[in-house]
C-alpha cells in the first residue's frame, strides 16, 4: 500500500486530512496522521486555558475516525527526504510515498539570555498547562509580566485580568505600541480597554537579560512574580534541521503547489512554510484545503488548479465580553475594522466552527 503521512494534527494537517476524506482516496493508498497528542488542541485559544477561564476539554478537538485514515503517535525526531522516513524518538521509521508536514513553532527568544530557562509559553499543549498551574498559583497581588505586545500578548493580558482581577498585570513590549501590524485606531482602541482594566503597558523596554524574577531593561530591574513569553516564534527544529531552501524567518520555500521543489512528494503547510502573510489557523487552512486539491489531482492524473489563499480577516479577544478585529475586503481593497461585543461574538463562531471541522 502506497501511503500519504501527515506529520502534525494541527489547523494545516487536520485540514488535508478532513478534505482528502470527503472525497475518493485511490484503493491502494492509505493516509496516516502522525501527532504527539490523540486529539488536536485548538492554539489560538491557549491563551484562555493559560488563564483559568475554560477547561482544556472546551479546546479539544477529536481527530475524524475512518477506515481510511491511520492515526500513529510519537515524538518525531527527523525527517529523511532522501529515504522518505520520518524517524521517531521511541518507535521504528515510517516510510511514506507522499508526506505533508504541519508540525508548527516554537518560541523564538531572540538570543535573549535567560529568557527560555526563565519564562512561561503557551506554545504547545503541555507548556500551557503548565503556565496554567504556575500561574493560578500566584498569591492575591502577585505580578505577571506578559513580554510581547503581539495579538498573543494582548488576548493573554486580558482574559488574566478576567480570571485573576487581584493580580497585577503588566504588558512589555520593545517598540512604542502594542498591536504594531493593526491600524492605529485599533491600537488605540485596545490601550484605552488595558487602560480602564488596570493593566500595566510598558512600551519601548530593550530587554538585556531575564534572571528569575528580574527582567533587566537597560539599567533598570524590572521585579516580577512569573514571566510569561509571547515575543516571537520560529518553525519547528525539525523543520529547521532540513536542508532545503528557507526564507529569512526559517520558513521553507515552496514552489505553487505547496510543495518543496527539490522533494515533489513532501508538502510543507502552516507555521513552517514561506508564505506572503503571517503565519496564522486561517493561512494553514488555506494551504490544507489546496494541499487536498493537489493530491486529489495526482491520483487521478490531471493537474491542479489552485486559487489564490484569501484571509478573511483576524480577529482578537479581550475576555469574554469585548474584541477586536479586520474583516474582509471591500471596495478599493479597504478591510472592515470592528471592536467591541461583535468582534468578541464572531470570533466565538469562528470558534465554534473550528471545533467542528468546519472551514
Amino acid at each position: 500500500m502506497k501511503k500519504f503521512v501527515i506529520l502534525g494534527g494541527g489547523y494545516g494537517g487536520l485540514t488535508i486530512a478532513s478534505n482528502i476524506l470527503e472525497k475518493d482516496l485511490p484503493e491502494d493508498t492509505v493516509m496516516v496522521l502522525v501527532d504527539r497528542s490523540p486529539f488536536q488542541g485548538l492554539k489560538t485559544e491557549y491563551y484562555a486555558l493559560a488563564s483559568g477561564t475554560i477547561a482544556e476539554t472546551e479546546i479539544r478537538v477529536p481527530y475524524p475516525v475512518d477506515p481510511r485514515l491511520i492515526l500513529t503517535y510519537g515524538e518525531v525526531t527527523s525527517v529523511d527526504m532522501d529515504n522518505k522516513q520520518i524517524l521517531f524518538a521511541d518507535k521504528e521509521p515510517l516510510s511514506y510515498d507522499w508526506l505533508a508536514i504541519g508540525l508548527g513553532c516554537v518560541d523564538n527568544y531572540h538570543g535573549l539570555p535567560g529568557a527560555e530557562e526563565h519564562t512561561f509559553s503557551i506554545q504547545t499543549l503541555g507548556q500551557t498547562r503548565n503556565t496554567y498551574q504556575c500561574v493560578n498559583d500566584i498569591a492575591p497581588y502577585g505580578q505577571v509580566s506578559i513580554i510581547g505586545g503581539g495579538l498573543s500578548g494582548v488576548e493573554m493580558a486580558a482574559e488574566l485580568r478576567e480570571s485573576r482581577p487581584d493580580l497585577n498585570i503588566r504588558l512589555i513590549d520593545r517598540g512604542p505600541s502594542l498591536l504594531s501590524s493593526f491600524p492605529s485606531n485599533l491600537q488605540k482602541y485596545v490601550r484605552g480597554w488595558m487602560g480602564e482594566h488596570d493593566i500595566e503597558l510598558r512600551p519601548n523596554v530593550s530587554l538585556c537579560r531575564i534572571d528569575g524574577g528580574e527582567l533587566q531593561n537597560n539599567d533598570e530591574i524590572i521585579k516580577t512574580d512569573i514571566t510569561i513569553w509571547t515575543a516571537g516564534i520560529q518553525p519547528n527544529p525539525i523543520v529547521r534541521a532540513l536542508n532545503v531552501p528557507k526564507d529569512k524567518q526559517g520558513r521553507v520555500v515552496l514552489n505553487e503547489y505547496h510543495q518543496i521543489p527539490e522533494y515533489p512528494e513532501v508538502f510543507v503547510v502552516g507555521d513552517c512554510a514561506s508564505l506572503p502573510f503571517s503565519p496564522s489557523a486561517q493561512a494553514a487552512q488555506g494551504q490544507g484545503k489546496q494541499i487536498a486539491e493537489v493530491m486529489q489531482a495526482a491520483w487521478k492524473g490531471e493537474t491542479p488548479k489552485l486559487g489564490k489563499i484569501k484571509l478573511r480577516g483576524t480577529l482578537g479577544s479581550l475576555g469574554k465580553k469585548s474584541g477586536f478585529g479586520i474583516m474582509g475586503f471591500g471596495i478599493m481593497g479597504k478591510s472592515t475594522l470592528m471592536t467591541g461585543k461583535i468582534a468578541r461574538a464572531i470570533k466565538s463562531g469562528v470558534l465554534w466552527k473550528s471545533k467542528r471541522h468546519f472551514g
